[in-house]
């Protein structure tokens, strides 16, 4: 018989490893894509939780850059809306709200500098950064009461709903079959 040379196929090389990268299998790859996944699915958009109050749809903060845009909580209570803002190590003079065009803004900038000095060193530091996030105000909010108050580095900002509005409300009772 005649000898015949040793075949490879098209997926693998002489020494018999894989050809290309796709179809090396690596846990650290799978793990990297499941990882993403989870975050992916973790989206506040996606969990109905967030969308309860029509036209208030709060976008996920997201980072631009070094300015991130703070906590906030945003119930409805009290014949309106109430937005919380965590803004630790601010001062009210260095937040700004402002209500233009249906769009509720806050917006902050902190400014640090430390300066150290001794016989053998000078130390100076300074720290900068903003932020800013807006809200769509609901039509049912009457814009002229929209009150804000700040304690504690917590901004509180309060939209009443228009007596108008809140008298067009009904509640419908639910009956038993």
């Amino acid at each position: 018989m005649a000898d015949t040379p040793a075949k490879t196929t098209a997926s693998q090389t002489e020494s018999g490893a894989p050809a290309r990268r796709e179809e090396i299998w690596s846990p650290l790859d799978t793990l990297r894509r499941e990882i993403d996944r989870v975050f992916e699915d973790f989206r506040p958009g996606r969990w109905p939780m967030f969308g309860r109050m029509p036209g208030l749809d709060l976008a996920w903060p997201r980072a631009e850059g070094l300015r991130l845009a703070p906590a906030t909580d945003l119930v409805e209570k009290n014949g309106g809306y109430e937005i919380t803002a965590e803004l630790p190590g601010l001062d009210e003079k260095d937040v700004e709200v402002k209500v233009a065009n249906g769009a509720l803004t806050i917006r902050g900038q902190k400014t640090e500098t430390r300066e150290e000095s001794d016989k053998a060193y000078h130390l100076s530091e300074r720290r900068y950064g903003s932020f800013q996030r807006s809200f769509p105000v609901p039509e049912d909010v009457d814009a002229d009461r929209i009150e804000a108050s700040f304690a504690k580095g917590v901004l509180t900002v309060t939209l009443p709903k228009s007596p108008a509005k809140q008298a067009n409300e009904k509640r419908i009772s639910i009956k038993a079959r």
